[in-house]
């Protein structure tokens, strides 16, 4: 049996919105056996776009039932059946949301009728549910209203069972089937073709737009991620509703997918990338003479106009280096703002700061120490080329890093001789940013088991 089911909401996110109408139908795929229909109380406002988008006003919906009301004999109802809605994880989402703000537990096997169409009747102009009626004779009264569009939802489908004679609805149906999850314009084909390897992915929309760029330790895994679990959020409802292609490039290591989801979002600035397309709380090591002449270091987040001595992916990564620096090079935590409170400099007593604080230790001495770490921090920064794991089994990554200057990548045969010159002049270049930066310091502080680091002594960077 088939639940084929319309709902009106208060907008687009199940978790910040609700049902405002609801309309069920239950056929056996040929005739219809029982229907339910019934307007909603949100119990929130419904916006006024909404209202004059459905016709369903405040005032239409103030003494409806709410969903609590409605659940119990809702659930009888669906209980059993497969779910069916044009767009299906919309509405299902939607629902399932719902019963459980009522305290039911509702899961369902669920047919989406877009990409049922998509396969059984192809080559159609729109998939839209209007459009699509229209191109196949089915009349749809009531647009945009629950009882409406599941009427002619039902008369769709019920055609997609006469026409299936591939037997695709239940192929569909079958575990381990990703058709009831995918975005209803996307082809499972793109899908099922997809590598199980490190790189990066592109959501590709109507206009053969990129909305969203990812990386993955493994490209099909994490593309089917964004449409299974928790589907509530904005950005995965989005998802669902604007992609119709996928794009990907595999890399070989995490480490190379990092520095090109990077680039590619900078370069793309994708609708549904938020989190790299807000100022990126990178933090960088910076240093300044106070007004009696000392030289002091202090942490703070990269700023456009201040170039860093060091750059860090976090505030904690940055401040044990600070930690080390003191210990290393014996400065003041005071002078490297690693204590700020009023007490004298809890380093004097181990012996680490000579006392620059408590005037022990005359200021040109004292700026000797802190030359020293820039003596060290020059002679650090060299060129670098990392070896990564390749694409395939006979190939290596090598990945031309120059700090603040200059980053790039290539694939080369695993026998070849490094040279870091010929590297860097055959090296594709990426457009290097503070994420990067980031993304590339915790490799050269703390060398990852997977890479190998090269480093270029006659290629000294000031």
């Amino acid at each position: 049996m088939f639940a084929i089911v319309d709902i009106e909401t208060t907008g687009g996110q199940p978790s910040a919105n609700a049902i405002t109408e609801i309309a069920v139908y239950i056929t056996d795929g040929k005739k219809i056996l029982e229907h339910f229909e019934t307007l909603v109380n949100p119990e929130i406002p419904i916006p006024v776009y909404i209202q004059s988008f459905t016709g369903i006003s405040q005032s239409m919906v103030d003494n409806a039932p709410t969903f609590n009301q409605i659940a119990p004999s809702l659930l009888e109802i669906l209980n059993g059946k497969i779910f069916v809605a044009h767009n299906v994880n919309f509405d299902y989402s939607f629902v399932k949301n719902q019963f459980e703000i009522a305290g039911y537990q509702y899961n369902a096997p669920k047919l989406c009728t877009i990409r049922l169409s998509r396969k059984i009747i192809p080559d159609k102009a729109s998939y839209a549910l209007g459009n699509l009626c229209a191109s196949v004779g089915i009349s749809l009264e009531n647009r945009h209203r629950a009882g409406g569009d599941a009427f002619a939802t039902v008369k769709l489908f019920h055609l997609l069972v006469e026409k299936d004679s591939t037997q695709f609805i239940s192929e569909s149906l079958k575990k381990g089937s990703k058709e009831y999850c995918l975005p209803p314009n996307l082809p499972k084909e793109e899908v099922e073709k997809l590598p199980k390897n490190p790189g990066i992915y592109y959501f590709i929309d109507n206009k053969g737009l990129a909305i969203y760029v990812g990386k993955a330790k493994n490209i099909k895994n994490r593309v089917i991620s964004h449409f299974t679990g928790n589907i509530n959020t904005s950005q995965k409802q989005n998802l669902l509703r604007n992609v119709y292609g996928l794009s990907y490039v595999q890399t070989g290591n995490e480490l190379l997918a990092l520095l090109l989801e990077s680039q590619e979002i900078k370069r793309l600035w994708p609708d549904e990338n938020r989190a790299q397309k807000k100022f990126q709380s990178v933090y960088g090591l910076y240093d300044y003479l106070d007004q009696n002449g000392k030289i002091r270091f202090g942490v703070d987040k990269i700023r456009k106009e201040f170039k860093p001595l060091v750059t860090f992916s976090n505030r904690s990564e940055a401040l044990l280096y600070v930690e080390n620096l003191i210990g290393e090079f014996g400065l003041c935590p005071k002078l490297c703002n690693h204590q700020t409170n009023l007490l004298p400099c809890n380093s004097v007593e181990k012996e680490i700061c000579s006392g620059i604080c408590l005037a022990n230790e005359n200021i040109e001495l004292y700026n000797q120490k802190a030359q020293a770490f820039f003596n060290k921090l020059n002679a650090d920064k060299k060129a670098y080329f990392i070896v990564g794991r390749g694409r395939s089994h006979k190939e290596q990554t090598v990945i031309v890093y120059e700090p603040g200057v200059f980053v790039g990548y290539s694939y080369i045969n695993y026998k070849v001789q490094l040279d870091f010159d010929l590297l860097r002049e055959a090296a594709q270049p990426m457009k290097l940013n503070h994420t990067m930066e980031a993304i590339l310091a915790p490799i050269l502080h703390a060398i990852s088991k997977e890479y190998k680091v090269y480093t270029q002594m006659r290629i000294p960077l000031i």
